[in-house]
Formats: C-alpha cells, structure tokens, sequence
C-alpha cells in the first residue's frame, strides 16, 4: 500500500515537472498609440511591458504567477509616489476592474475616471492616497489604470523561459525603486527597451537617422520585430487591444521623432516655409528609414471575455476554448482573479 502511495505521487511530480518544463511563458511590448493634448504635441505615445508568468505581489514587488493569473503590466511613470516603476495586473491595467465581465462596453470620460477611483480606493491607496483638496486626486496614477479607455494598444510577444522571468524578479526586487524619469533619455522606452534587452541581449537599439538617437516606444517595436525575423526559433507573435468604444476621443497613430515633425502639420509646414531643404532632408530621412507601421495583417484582436491573456499561440487558445470552464456558463475561458492586499 504505501509503496503504491509513493508510486503515485512520484508519477504526480514527475508530470507536474514536465508541465512546468514545458510551459514556455511570454513577453510582450505594449505599443500605446497617444491621446488627447499631450499626445498631440508629443505624437510618440507610450511603452509597457506585459510579463504573462510574472505577477504583482504588491505593485512595487513582482513574483512567479499562481495558476489561472494572467500575468503583470510593467511600465516607468513620471510621477507615482517617487516610485521609477509600477506593476498592475493586466485586467485593472486595461480596464481598471479585476473581472472580464465588468468591463464596459462603451465608456465616457466620467466612468472610466469611476472606474479608476473606486480601484485606487480598494488596492492602491498606500501609493495614491486621498486628497483633502480635491475628490480625486490629481497625477500620473491615472495612467495605471484603464488604459483601454484611452488608446489603441499594439502588442509585439515573444515567449520566455522560466528561468528568465526568475532572474527578471530577483533583479527588479533587489534594486532600489526611486524614480529619475527623464522625458529624452529615462523614460519608458527605456525602461521597455532595458527589459527586453535583459531577456533577448541586444535586441533593442536605437535609430541615431530617424529618431535623432532618442528611445522611443515605436524603435523599440521596430527593433523587436526585426529580432524575432533573426531568430526564427522564438515563437513571436503580434495582438492588438482596441480602445474601449464611447464619447472618449479616439487615439492616433503613434510616431518617431522626425516622423512626428513630418506628420504634424504645425511643425513641418512653418519648417517647410523657413528651411525648404531641411525639410526635405527630414522627408528623405523618414521614406528611408522611418516608415514602420505596427499594424499587420496577421494581427489577433485580444477579447478579455473569451481568452485569458493576449498574444496566446493557435494552441493554446485551442486548449482554452477545449476545456469548459467550471461555473463559466461554456464561456472556455477560467481565471483566478488574485488582487492586491487592499
């Protein structure tokens, strides 16, 4: 009997171990298109990382993912309680809710602002507390929660190995946390750029011709791409996540930097007028070096409601969409919602 026992759960282990070698996790670049004032004068939008086998013990804390969570939102912020990075679970970070199923299907300003307010009160107030001034308070905390509200994100995914995304957390809990963004040359870009290099070495550069030298979310795309071309035995893989439908004003189209002087209007024609031949020369820099455009053919649009995470491979959907969810009503799709400690 007890040997049966031992057999038992030695055959238990052993394929418990053989599923873990064989789970191949993921990292993807959020492309965020820009919105509003901001992104009007500063065309070049907004970079994140999406870890999918890396969660948020607190948003200052990363570690390994328990089953059936979908993984964590890395980003450098300008302003957040002194902090240079911030962690928040994919769904709050998207859509500012803990479950698919909250998730508006249309949305204005006033509710998307709802929506981030009453999960600040729940899970963040040690880094947003309230402010006796002001019902809401002011800041850059608004950009950790439902970013779908306000822009079109483009995802650039390859996969990971287990012992990546354990060296990735001891690196990101051992080093000191204290925020020296810089709009040029510390900002998130960078910090997306600094991730996927610790991943893939050398895999992100940037373009000294079309972005003057500068990080910007959309090079670090580009050089992604051009990566995953070189090592075709990485599984790489692009999604998009649609802004949210509403009376929220759409985003646009993100660019580089010269991309940006030759796609504004009240940038290149007062430059046109001035400088003919500078302006031509930007005209020649950006047809010859930067028109890469993030939309593809082949992109996946991502729907919270019927898979748990973007960027999953034709398997893996196959999988979930095989195995009936338990209370799910046949949805295919079953996730362990695991928040912060509020």
């Amino acid at each position: 009997m007890q040997r049966s026992i031992t057999t038992a759960l030695f055959i238990v282990l052993l394929a418990a171990l053989c599923t873990a070698q064989a789970h191949a996790g993921r990292v993807a670049l959020l492309l965020e298109e820009p919105y509003g004032h901001f992104g009007s004068m500063n065309p070049t939008g907004h970079a994140a990382i999406y870890l999918t086998d890396v969660c948020a013990e607190t948003p200052v804390r990363l570690r390994r993912c328990y089953p059936g969570e979908t993984g964590v939102v890395l980003s450098r912020y300008h302003d957040v309680d002194g902090y240079d990075w911030i962690a928040m679970p994919l769904l709050p970070y998207l859509y500012a809710v803990n479950d698919a199923v909250e998730i508006p299907e249309k949305a204005d300003p006033a509710l998307a602002m709802r929506l981030r307010d009453e999960y600040r009160h729940t899970y963040l107030m040690d880094y947003v507390p309230d402010d006796p001034q002001h019902e809401i308070p002011g800041g850059d905390w608004t950009q950790l929660l439902g970013e779908s509200y306000l822009r079109k994100i483009y995802g650039f995914s390859l996969e990971t190995r287990p012992e990546q995304d354990n060296a990735l957390i001891a690196a990101f809990n051992d080093r000191e946390n204290r925020s020296h963004f810089n709009l040029f040359f510390n900002n998130c870009a960078n910090f997306s750029a600094t991730i996927l290099n610790f991943y893939f070495p050398h895999s992100i550069h940037r373009n000294f011709i079309s972005d003057v030298g500068l990080m910007t979310p959309k090079q670090a795309a580009h050089s992604l791409q051009k990566y995953a071309k070189r090592h075709s035995d990485l599984e790489f893989s692009t999604f998009v996540i649609l802004q949210v439908p509403g009376a929220i004003h759409r985003s646009t189209p993100v660019h580089g930097v010269i991309e940006s002087l030759i796609e504004t209007k009240k940038y290149v024609l007062p430059l046109a007028l001035l400088h003919p031949v500078v302006a031509g020369s930007l005209v020649a820099v950006y047809i010859g070096d930067g028109r890469f455009r993030p939309a593809a053919p082949k992109e996946v649009v991502f729907d919270p409601r019927l898979e748990p995470e973007p960027g999953m491979t034709a398997t893996e959907k196959t999988m979930v969409a095989e195995k009936p969810a338990h209370g799910s009503g046949g949805s295919g799709v079953t996730t362990v919602t695991v928040t912060f400690q509020p």
